[in-house]
């Protein structure tokens, strides 16, 4: 694995969309860099499921007679799986800087599946 491609692929983790579209342009036919970019896409789209479904369910609950406190409860958990996320995303990161090609904990399955080629 040559020194680019690995930076490449850190960079995917450090700044998502920029080196997403740096690596789509101009270093797709690397496979490493490309693993990278669709487990930090997957990754991203983990940390915004969490946070639109905490909204989505606690704009639910409000409809409800004391709702509202079952949301702000619920946060605790929204807190812990964002911090699940900083370590799987340091260890994304890690992992592209040895070169690795190994899926990231919880959700590399899903984000190795996503159709970016």
């Amino acid at each position: 694995m040559e020194l680019s491609q690995r930076i490449t692929a850190f960079l995917a983790y450090l700044l998502p969309v920029v080196s997403w579209l740096y690596a789509w342009f101009f270093q797709r036919k690397s496979s490493l860099v490309m693993f990278h970019v669709r487990q930090s896409i997957g990754l991203f789209l983990f940390i915004l499921g969490i946070g639109v479904g905490w909204v989505v369910i606690t704009w639910l609950l409000t409809w409800i007679p004391f709702g509202f406190l079952f949301g702000v409860v619920l946060f605790s958990l929204v807190i812990g799986a964002l911090l699940v996320a900083v370590v799987v995303w340091l260890t994304g990161m890690v992992y592209a800087l040895l070169g690795r090609v190994k899926m990231l904990p919880f959700i590399g399955e899903k984000a190795n599946r996503l159709p970016i080629r």
